[in-house]
């Protein structure tokens, strides 16, 4: 099971200097990516495309960029089932391109990718280049071989264009995209778009402008900054299509935020099957039997605040847990000693099936909004039933811990063993009983309705219940700050 680790992973970092805004996520299910046809060629040797993605869901054919003709006649860039990252172009027949050697399986970072053609180069290796996390991939264990010179390919061609969609196979992208960017006569370089961290080391995104390049005629710039508009183009010359987006797809889950997400690297279960992650891995459901599932940014300290829904029954289970005990067992939150969460039944369970009852009693009802807030500091857990702390509780209390539930320390009493040097990630189960599933909301996207638009003293994060004063949304700029 993998978590974030804010110093290892490249493409997820929380920059002073430029910020992201927004990004869009895509979901299969839903059908949803967007779509151009260009009404004129351009340069079709010469052109360079950029874009930031964050993965939701693996094994599955996940594509970038798509330009189609025919069966025959085609350009793809993207993830394939086996998570490699593939680059083919056909025309009539006759085909070009490359699959890496590498997987690129971490759902919980924000990965650069940019792809180069320049068909003009005198050397045929450097024809098409693929550099990830401003990396060249030199790695391949397909070849289909290189273009020959001059050779024009189907990018910028006068056909369909998509993002998020490939139109021969059906299928569609599933997670977030950000910044993404082509550039029309132009191979440029990953350093146009990124650069490293002078103190992490860590690639991040530089500032682009609608000056930054010489767009050519069919470049874009696609920001996902405005709601009503989400394939407008900021740069060069008309927006793409939306297909089944909308303002609801926008997401503040971005290259220089990343937020806290669910994790579908967890995949044990009770031997009824694995979780099932979809909606920007902000909703889980499972198939055949109650499952654990976990998100992917872990703690140590600070206090931390997400909140959560079962959407059509009562059964819902959420807390934290010890990721390197709990999150490889085939135990739901609260029934091992590495583990605590929240029962619809008005308690607590916590260090192998103990438990504790909320007093006034409390239960809870299909639709409920479950807040979950941390004291990690004082260790203390409170949670919110619709907005009103459970068990008379004051996550604002401190070292008094006023109606929380304490983990640290000690196996006696209300109290979770923690093995030193061990961190904590947010732990639910996902009931079976009507296989509606949960939803999440760590505040960069979810598809719980929120009327509030509640943020965190910081500003991040939107929820239907503001976090309690001293408490912040899961996400790396936060992190950066208190964790």
């Amino acid at each position: 099971m993998e978590t974030l680790q804010r110093t290892a992973n490249r493409g997820s970092v929380s920059t002073a200097s430029y910020d992201i805004d927004n990004s869009v996520k895509l979901e299969s299910d839903n059908s949803e990516f967007f779509q151009k046809s260009y009404s004129s060629a351009s340069n079709r040797e010469t052109w360079t495309y950029s874009t930031w993605v964050k993965r939701t869901e693996l094994g599955s054919n996940s594509f970038l960029l798509d330009a189609y003709k025919n069966s025959n006649t085609f350009f793809i860039l993207g993830f394939t089932d086996i998570d490699d990252l593939v680059f083919y172009d056909i025309i009539a027949g006759t085909d070009y391109g490359r699959r890496t050697t590498a997987v690129f399986r971490d759902t919980s970072a924000w990965y650069h990718i940019v792809f180069v053609s320049d068909t003009t180069n005198g050397t045929a290796g450097d024809r098409y280049r693929l550099y990830v996390n401003g990396v060249r991939v030199t790695d391949f264990d397909t070849d289909y071989g290189d273009p020959p010179s001059g050779y024009d390919g189907s990018v910028n061609d006068a056909i369909v264009h998509s993002i998020g969609y490939r139109t021969d196979a059906t299928t569609y992208f599933n997670g977030y995209l950000a910044e993404t960017v082509l550039v029309d006569g132009q191979a440029l370089n990953p350093t146009d778009f990124g650069e490293v961290d002078s103190v992490s080391g860590i690639w991040k995104p530089i500032e682009i402008t609608d000056t930054s390049y010489t767009w050519g005629t069919n470049g874009f710039w696609l920001k996902y900054d405005n709601a009503s508009s989400m394939g407008a183009n900021s740069a060069g010359t008309g927006g793409f299509s939306v297909q089944n987006v909308n303002q609801n797809d926008q997401s503040t889950d971005t290259p220089t935020n990343n937020f806290c997400t669910l994790n579908p690297l967890n995949t044990e279960n009770n031997g009824g099957g694995n979780v099932e992650y979809t909606e920007g891995a902000t909703k889980a459901k499972t198939l055949a039997a109650d499952e654990p599932a976990s998100g992917s940014m872990a703690i140590t300290k600070g206090k931390w605040y997400f909140e959560c829904k079962a959407l059509s029954n009562s059964e819902i289970m959420a807390g934290w847990g010890v990721p390197n005990s709990w999150g490889t067992s085939t135990d739901n939150p609260g029934n091992d000693e590495y583990s605590f969460a929240v029962h619809p039944v008005g308690r607590v369970y916590y260090y192998g099936n103990s438990y504790i009852d909320f007093s006034p009693s409390v239960s809870f009802d299909t639709n409920d909004i479950i807040s979950v807030a941390i004291d990690a500091d004082n260790g203390f857990c409170y949670w919110a039933k619709n907005g009103t702390y459970m068990n008379s509780a004051t996550p604002t209390s401190g070292a008094t811990g006023t109606g929380g539930f304490n983990y640290i320390g000690g196996t006696t009493g209300a109290n979770m063993k923690i093995v030193d040097g061990d961190f904590l990630v947010p732990a639910f189960r996902v009931n079976y009983y009507t296989n509606s599933g949960i939803l999440l909301n760590f505040g960069g996207y979810t598809t719980i309705s929120i009327s509030s638009a509640a943020t965190d003293e910081n500003g991040y994060g939107t929820f239907e219940y503001a976090p309690p004063s001293g408490y912040y949304a899961l996400c790396t700029k936060n992190l950066a700050e208190f964790g």
